[in-house]
């Protein structure tokens, strides 16, 4: 595992990830402002080559550098990714420790990175459920990339969408008995400001590679009029290309959000 290295690359020692001819093909005033993803197939692809899982886990998140830059590139300003969910935990101990060592190597690794390329970096879900060292590395690299402003990059850590909701719900409740709140004033934009994704607009289409058609428990509340996009690319291969198809299918659809 510690063979593997997340290659930085930083934007301003190359050219931009599409070429004209790439840009032709889209609507440059019909870009979503918001991208979420479902990395799924990481211990797919792993098993596909006769590889141990963490090795597909390693080469999904070096593939990740990349898709922020195309992003970018696109105009996208923000991408919110599936990292680790809360039913993440479930699996093996040994799996879980490598992860959290995995995502603290990508996060000291792509710092200096995501500064250079104007990325800022966000997280949502309870990150206090993660370990002492992770949720420091986390904090000190948002603080780092406080002042990007090309793109911010969501990692959900430890998230679930109906854990975002109980969390909302509590914090409600907790802001009633406090006098600060009336059920008077309760209503879908306000719940929605409770939730940890409050700073942004909810997305306007969800990317699921691997095949699956499940929404896994994340953004339940935010995806309720987004496009949903699925590709059997499997993550560790997912490009720079394959982000465009899902942008050029996303222009083809008629956003209707439940008015017609």
């Amino acid at each position: 595992m510690n063979s593997l290295i997340i290659e930085e690359q930083p934007i301003g020692a190359q050219a931009s990830t599409y070429s004209e001819e790439d840009l032709v093909q889209i609507d440059r005033d019909r870009i979503p402002y918001h991208i979420a993803i479902i990395m799924d197939g990481n211990r797919r692809w792993a098993k596909e080559k006769n590889l141990p899982p963490m090795v597909g886990h390693w080469k999904g998140a070096e593939a990740l550098p990349g898709i922020v830059r195309a992003a970018a590139d696109l105009g996208v300003k923000v991408l919110t990714v599936y990292a680790f969910s809360t039913e993440n935990w479930g699996r093996s101990p040994e799996e879980v420790d490598a992860l959290m060592h995995l995502f603290n190597h990508y996060l000291l690794n792509q710092k200096d990175v995501m500064i250079d390329e104007g990325v800022r970096l966000e997280s949502i879900g309870d990150i206090s459920k993660l370990p002492l060292f992770v949720q420091e590395t986390l904090l000190e690299t948002k603080k780092a990339t406080f002042q990007g402003s090309r793109i911010d990059l969501v990692l959900a850590l430890n998230y679930g969408g109906r854990d975002d909701i109980r969390r909302a719900v509590m914090a409600m409740l907790e802001d009633n008995q406090k006098g600060h709140l009336s059920s008077a004033e309760i209503s879908e934009e306000l719940i929605s400001r409770y939730l940890d994704t409050a700073k942004w607009p909810d997305p306007d289409i969800l990317i699921r590679t691997s095949g699956e058609k499940r929404q896994s428990n994340f953004l339940l509340w935010q995806l309720c009029y987004s496009e949903f996009y699925h590709t059997d690319v499997l993550w560790p291969d997912f490009e720079a290309q394959d982000l465009l198809l899902a942008v050029k299918e996303y222009q083809k659809r008629e956003r209707r959000l439940g008015k017609a």
